[in-house]
């Protein structure tokens, strides 16, 4: 028998865990345009905005400024990655393989060196509001989940106001558009590549100080988010941030809707089996022209 509120629960916890996919997605693409590099630390990004903000709330900072201080980090973290490991190897025009492997390798440092200073222990943190869960209609819509849909609408709006009306944004557009062009015009290319990385770092460390109070953070946490953020960036069209966003919905979704008609198991087949089909179907996603 077909259960209504239990299909409207799935629904909006797919929806929200889809939210953070498509922050992670949007990391990847902004990092994409403004070098053409695929950056596969993106998700150590994530794993450290929740690990460095409950590292800061057991000092007893409170939760707006540990978090704060937790995205400005993660930031900066990002800019030292981008001089120390990306630039050299972009200065010598390596191949993208490289660079990829390049990012692959710092995503394990990052996970080795937080293993040995903060252990292998799970950690989480209170919701940001503690309070029972809306009933809407037969659906418990918790406060957690209505703070990840909202950071993300202002996320969207920021990020299109930014690259649309800031002088940055758009310097940032037309690195994306053509290096060689935007540097002729006086825009400083490997400036830009500095701002995408540390841009990227901080959606990504928001992203996991939204999503930790819902699950957990670890060590090792990283890894899958990094991979649905790029599966969501492939769907929604890779280098399109909007895209990437609806790509992490539609991935959501199709894992929330495949763990609850046949099993825990089928998470990552549904997340593969998106990816697939979108592939086959519409290789250029969801935002990308249809062949």
């Amino acid at each position: 028998m077909f259960d209504l509120a239990y299909f409207g629960q799935t629904v909006l916890n797919g929806l929200s865990v889809g939210c953070i996919y498509g922050l992670i997605g949007i990391g990847f693409c902004v990092i994409y345009n403004a070098s053409g590099i695929v950056n596969f630390a993106q998700g150590a990004f994530v794993m450290l905005g929740g690990m460095l903000t409950d590292v800061l709330l057991n000092h007893h900072l409170p939760l707006p400024f540990a978090a704060m201080i937790a995205v400005i980090a993660v930031a900066g973290l990002g800019i030292v990655i981008e001089r120390i490991v990306v630039r050299p190897l972009w200065n010598r025009r390596a191949a993208m393989f490289v660079m990829i492997l390049a990012t692959l390798a710092v995503q394990i440092v990052i996970e080795r060196a937080t293993l040995m200073l903060v252990g292998d222990q799970p950690r989480s943190f209170a919701v940001f509001t503690d309070r029972p869960p809306l009933d809407l209609f037969g659906v418990a819509v918790g406060y957690q989940s209505l703070w990840i849909f909202a950071a993300s609408l202002v996320l969207i709006l920021l990020l299109a106001w930014f690259f649309k009306k800031t002088l940055v944004g758009r310097a940032m557009r037309a690195c994306a558009i053509n290096r060689d062009a935007a540097a002729l015009q006086g825009i400083r290319v490997s400036r830009m590549l500095a701002l995408a990385f540390a841009l990227s770092a901080a959606l990504g460390a928001i992203a996991g100080i939204l999503v930790t109070p819902t699950q957990y953070t670890a060590f090792n946490v990283g890894t899958p988010f990094a991979i649905s953020g790029f599966i969501a960036a492939i769907v929604g069209g890779f280098g399109r941030p909007f895209g990437a966003f609806l790509g992490g919905l539609t991935l959501g979704l199709a894992q929330a809707l495949a763990v609850a008609g046949l099993g825990s198991e089928m998470k990552n087949i549904a997340a593969l089996s998106v990816l697939l089909a979108f592939l086959f179907l519409r290789p250029a996603g969801i935002l990308g022209a249809a062949k």
